[in-house]
């Protein structure tokens, strides 16, 4: 690490600290030349390779774009998007890997999504699966039944709408 002050190529780590959300590692140093103290921070590299082939630093920001366009119109909250995004970071940082491809992203926030709202996760699988037709769509709530009938979860009840006592 270069001293930003004289340039000197070495410095000594004083203190480390990690952040609030363990994602970064906070260093004081000071250079052994002029003396000064100044601090970086440091943060594990992911990178998303995208299918063109070109690569980016991957972005929570991104996530949050794409997802907040599926829960549209839907009863989720912003915490609840951050919450997601977080997950979603989490789990692709699990693999272990410093590069991930963007159909992997895509694949990390289907599950999440499906927990949080099941018409997101369907307009999003729709536009990431790229769904063609209505049997697309039709094979993707079939698939989403069966799941939730084999967990025994009942389906939630529209408010204001018809129920068993009509």
């Amino acid at each position: 690490m270069h001293c930003p002050f004289c340039r000197h190529d070495d410095s000594r780590v004083v203190d480390s600290r990690t952040s609030d959300d363990g994602t970064c590692i906070k260093r004081r140093r000071q250079c052994p030349t002029c003396g000064k103290r100044f601090s970086t921070l440091e943060t594990a590299s992911l990178t998303v390779v995208k299918r063109s082939g070109a690569s980016e630093p991957f972005s929570r920001g991104k996530v949050l774009v794409g997802v907040r366009k599926a829960c549209q119109g839907r009863p989720v909250s912003e915490d609840d998007l951050a919450l997601l995004a977080q997950q979603v970071e989490e789990s692709i940082r699990m693999l272990g890997a410093a590069e991930i491809d963007a159909h992997d992203v895509g694949l990390a926030v289907l599950a999440p999504l499906r927990s949080l709202d099941e018409v997101a996760y369907l307009r999003f699988a729709s536009v990431y699966q790229a769904f063609d037709n209505l049997e697309d769509f039709e094979a993707a709530i079939t698939l989403l039944r069966a799941e939730r009938a084999a967990s025994g979860v009942e389906p939630a009840t529209a408010v204001g709408g018809p129920s068993d006592t009509d």
